[in-house]
């Protein structure tokens, strides 16, 4: 067992959550509190109300999710947004959001670790958020279908593949979940290839007429990487168990 104070201390040092300005709206830190005390943890991309079913039934008392419960203006809480409160609260769940702050990380973020994945060097960061940069630049003398086939190889479930660039990028971008502020910003970096989560139909023209790679990945699936290493190493710190707690988000 371990005192929910210290583990909100060790997350603080370790991600900085109070020290990166997030989008406007979003929350990061602790945003449901428990009882003070945590024997098992969790790891979640969203803060959902099944995702919070899941982590009860495994006996889930702090739960670390990628998009948390705030992201818009003051709301009511009614119908599907009581029921996670309400849940959370009878069952003595805490939920600590991390977005941003376990983007940009540069040992256990979200495009830290998919680049650590698929073999490729960290470089540079780019694409500045409020002076924290929160994309990726790899380089790596890697064929493109070389990168297809590590990316498939990771993904399982199926990636998307847009290539109208070189056939052997020297430099890869990579930005999880949405990619779209970073499409109009990679010939700038010096980049022609991005790996990312997801886009919008209007990118695919962007591509064949700029000569640009993209590979989209699932915004989900590229987000399960930062929220379950810090969850392990929460874990490891206090002596506790930890659990990823899935869905079958298919986007």
């Amino acid at each position: 067992m371990a005192s929910l104070k210290e583990i909100l201390e060790f997350c603080e040092n370790r991600i900085h959550t109070n020290q990166i300005a997030d989008f406007p709206g979003a929350e990061n830190g602790l945003q449901v509190e428990n009882n003070g005390s945590i024997t098992k943890i969790g790891a979640a991309v969203d803060a959902g109300l099944v995702p919070f079913q899941k982590a009860v039934e495994a006996g889930v008392d702090f739960l670390i999710v990628h998009h948390g419960l705030f992201w818009d203006p003051a709301y009511p809480i009614t119908n599907t947004r009581y029921e996670k409160y309400k849940l959370c609260i009878e069952n003595n769940l805490a939920v600590y959001g991390a977005h941003l702050p376990l983007d940009c990380h540069q040992e256990i973020g979200n495009n830290a670790i998919l680049a650590e994945k698929l073999g490729l060097k960290q470089s540079e960061w780019f694409l500045e958020h409020e002076g924290n940069p929160i994309g990726l630049i790899v380089e790596d003398d890697i064929a493109r279908a070389d990168l297809r086939s590590r990316l498939n190889g990771l993904f399982p479930n199926g990636i998307t593949s847009i290539e109208k660039g070189s056939e052997q990028p020297k430099k890869i971008a990579v930005l999880t979940g949405s990619g779209a502020c970073a499409v109009g910003e990679l010939k700038a970096a010096g980049v022609d290839t991005l790996i990312t989560g997801e886009l919008k139909q209007n990118h695919f023209n962007q591509a064949e007429e700029a000569g640009l790679n993209l590979y989209l990945c699932g915004h989900y699936a590229t987000e399960t990487f930062g929220v379950s290493a810090l969850a392990s190493e929460v874990a490891a710190e206090f002596g506790l168990d930890w659990e990823f707690i899935p869905t079958d988000c298919p986007l």
